[in-house]
């Protein structure tokens, strides 16, 4: 009897001293904060077209990879590539199209792309009056505001507008003067007859009244490079396994999107639109798979960065075109 509980003392001291060793295993395999590296991230916008990135700090794939995001609003690209120009972020999130102007300009230290999020343009648009079965024929003789001159908003529009028979300078008016942060609000103040809203603001302007969601742009436009994460030339040779371990937890993301429900994404990203309810989220999130806005992969092609800069030379914002060796980064 005696020997049976020195056996059985044997195997709990056994065990515990098995378990302690796991859970220290366990322990020791996770990030540990001194071990994470902040990484100072501005973002364009806050909307729902950028579900792929929320769901991978929501899902804590940024911490697995030993990251710690500090997420930013620079509203415009002009405002993002900015920030990250002047040390105050480390990585921007903004149309690519920021990164030629910033080349054209002569930065010696320049901006160079490593990582695509979205691939069609994100924006709706958004109609004062009701209309029945709309077409781009219904914009002619209208006032739509756009978004800033030479940014991917307006210049996607614009090109979607050519490509299906409509001339953005003679047809229309195509208002740039509005700030991209102000456009819902001049919409609701009377300007314009349509407006190029990303989500959640066309479904909310549409759900108060103000307006009516009657197209996607980026239905219209087709697959272009829209929205990507660029950094200084010198940040990325400095950093090669921060930055692959960044592009990792984007991909994680944007494998989360794809795997998962409208509603297991929206209930992923919640956190993010805490003015937003949880069926709102879900509608948009299926707005935007419905339009195949997320690729597959984050790599950012030599055939997508062609085709940004037909778009600007269509909108006459670039006369020639730079080498994508040059502003893209390779490992």
């Amino acid at each position: 009897m005696k020997k049976t509980i020195v056996y059985i003392g044997i195997a709990l001291v056994v065990f515990a001293i098995a378990c302690a060793v796991l859970f220290s295993f366990n322990r020791s395999s996770e990030p540990k904060d001194d071990e994470m590296t902040n990484v100072k991230l501005a973002e364009v916008a806050h909307t729902i077209f950028y579900a792929p990135m929320y769901a991978a700090i929501e899902n804590g794939y940024f911490e697995d990879n030993g990251i710690s995001i500090d997420l930013t609003l620079a509203s415009g690209a002009d405002k993002v590539s900015a920030a990250v120009l002047s040390g105050d972020a480390d990585i921007g999130f903004a149309g690519s199209e920021t990164t030629i102007y910033v080349y054209n300009g002569g930065e010696k230290d320049y901006l160079k792309t490593f990582a695509q999020l979205t691939q069609k343009d994100g924006s709706f648009l958004v109609s004062r009056e009701k209309i029945e079965d709309f077409t781009l024929e219904d914009l002619k003789g209208k006032t739509v505001i756009g978004g800033r001159a030479g940014g991917m908003p307006v210049m996607t529009f614009e090109w979607a507008l050519r490509e299906n028979g409509i001339d953005p300078d003679n047809d229309l008016f195509v208002d740039t003067s509005v700030a991209f942060a102000a456009m819902s609000s001049a919409f609701i103040g009377g300007q314009g007859d349509f407006v190029s809203l990303f989500e959640p603001n066309a479904l909310q302007l549409e759900q108060e009244g103000y307006g009516y969601v009657v197209a996607s742009i980026g239905e219209l436009g087709g697959v272009v490079p829209y929205t990507s994460y660029f950094a200084r030339d010198s940040y990325l040779q400095e950093n090669p396994e921060l930055i692959e371990n960044f592009t990792k937890a984007i991909q994680q993301g944007l494998d989360f999107v794809h795997n998962s429900s409208d509603e297991e994404v929206a209930e992923a990203i919640l956190p993010q639109f805490p003015d937003t309810s949880l069926e709102d989220l879900t509608t948009v999130v299926a707005r935007y798979r419905s339009i195949d806005a997320w690729p597959e992969t984050t790599e950012f092609k030599e055939e997508s960065f062609d085709h940004l800069q037909e778009i600007m030379q269509a909108a006459g914002e670039l006369d020639s075109k730079v080498p994508f060796d040059e502003l893209t980064y390779q490992k």
